[in-house]
């Protein structure tokens, strides 16, 4: 047996879902779309600095370790 459901009953599902998540599991909720927003800036970030030249690993470590 196969289930459907229709789009406009998947998005009410997710609303009512995503909308008591927010109010009882509040710390969760921010976890979640916390990483996610990490992962989009790491993202832009990788995609920025392949369109510039490449850093070689020496020079990244020297400024992580404050070196010049």
């Amino acid at each position: 047996m196969e289930l459907t459901i229709s789009d406009e009953k998947t998005k009410e599902l997710l609303t009512e879902v995503l909308g008591k998540m927010m109010k009882e599991k509040r710390e969760v909720f921010q976890e979640i779309v916390l990483e996610a927003i990490e992962e989009i800036g790491l993202a832009n970030a990788i995609s920025e600095g392949r369109k510039n030249e490449f850093v070689g690993e020496a020079e990244i470590t020297s400024i992580l370790e404050g070196v010049k």
